[in-house]
């Protein structure tokens, strides 16, 4: 997919922000944007942050006093499966601005551990996990909603070839 995607990436975690990090995030961004049919150029913007800097941000955006793996922000209401368009694009950039996700690389190390994968997939699949929920999916529900997002997770994932194990399945 051509690079026509703006996606800053920014850190206040010192080297959380290495080539490799940016380069893997915008990877996978890019890559759900172009499974999901995004044709208009859009812009996502990521934090990567500690336990302490993404327990703030939860605390003060959603009341909730807890640090999380990560934080999604969408700045459109949008649909599951209905990609945005050149009309929700900002007139001044040209881009559809979808939002910002935050990742606590914390989390990160944490999970990749507790699941027994690297910590490139673990970070891969946060960002995945959170630009579907920029683009409307949401697991509210036990049911439907989190199946549909699950197996859009697993999609990305493969064709980023970072597939999960069957034996880490669980």
């Amino acid at each position: 997919m051509a690079k026509r995607h703006y996606i800053p990436v920014t850190a206040d975690v010192p080297g959380a922000a290495s080539q490799q990090n940016c380069a893997l995030l915008r990877r996978a961004v890019r890559t759900v944007l172009e499974l999901e049919g995004v044709a208009a150029p859009c812009e996502v913007d990521v934090l990567l942050t500690g336990d302490g800097g993404i327990h703030q941000i939860n605390q003060e955006q959603r009341g909730v006093d807890a640090p999380t793996d990560v934080l999604s922000f969408p700045a459109l209401e949008l649909e599951p499966g209905v990609p945005p368009g050149p009309a929700d694009a900002d007139p001044g950039t040209g881009l559809v601005p979808l939002g910002d996700m935050v990742i606590s690389v914390e989390r990160v190390k944490a999970q990749a551990l507790e699941y027994g994968h690297p910590r490139r997939r673990e970070l891969a699949y946060l960002a995945v996990h959170s630009t579907l929920h920029l683009l409307g999916y949401d697991h509210l529900d036990e049911g439907p909603q989190k199946a549909r997002m699950r197996a859009r997770e697993e999609i990305v994932m493969d064709k980023l070839g970072l597939r999960r194990e069957a034996a880490q399945k669980g």
